[in-house]
């Protein structure tokens, strides 16, 4: 069995918070972790399982608009590094519209700030009902994974926590 996990970051939270799910999923067998942010992420029509995450912005999942917007913040800060391909890259709402799941099993999660989903959103909702659009027997609750301000750093024990929710997750594809 082979496994994808997708995401797009702006920052480099959300990558982060790919590669620890990933090392969780390791028990399903390959593992392979893509960037939508280059507009290669073609593993993804042959996994058996398919993982996607993306940031939380402006109360759901990045938009063009919203990645030009940290593309600006970033060239304002000095210690802010986009992430290759975030301010010009398709996408994951462009992405998802190219998936198909044919009821393979799926899972999405995000990125956001410790706040309460009403005032910050959950990009993982939006993912998880396109998953559910696009044909994919989504497994599990949407998960979101906290940064400590909208640029990050991730806030502690959260790659502890992706590990741990990628083998809840390779637990329950093998039950699939």
């Amino acid at each position: 069995m082979n496994a994808v996990v997708a995401y797009e970051s702006i920052y480099g939270n959300t990558r982060q918070i790919a590669e620890a799910v990933a090392a969780g999923l390791a028990s399903v067998g390959e593992v392979e972790v893509v960037s939508v942010n280059h507009g290669d992420a073609s593993a993804a029509e042959d996994a058996d399982a398919l993982i996607v995450g993306g940031p939380t912005h402006m109360h759901g999942l990045a938009t063009s608009m919203s990645r030009k917007g940290a593309a600006h913040a970033a060239e304002e800060e000095d210690d802010i590094t986009l992430e290759p391909g975030a301010a010009d890259g398709p996408g994951l709402r462009n992405w998802l519209t190219q998936r198909s799941g044919n009821g393979r099993p799926a899972a999405a999660f995000d990125t956001r700030l410790d706040r309460s989903p009403v005032l910050t959103g959950a990009a993982a909702r939006g993912i998880a009902k396109r998953l559910r659009r696009r044909g994919y027997d989504v497994i599990a609750d949407p998960e979101s994974f906290f940064v400590e301000d909208s640029e990050g750093p991730l806030a502690d024990g959260e790659l502890d926590r992706a590990r741990a929710w990628g083998e809840s997750l390779a637990e329950l594809i093998g039950r699939s």
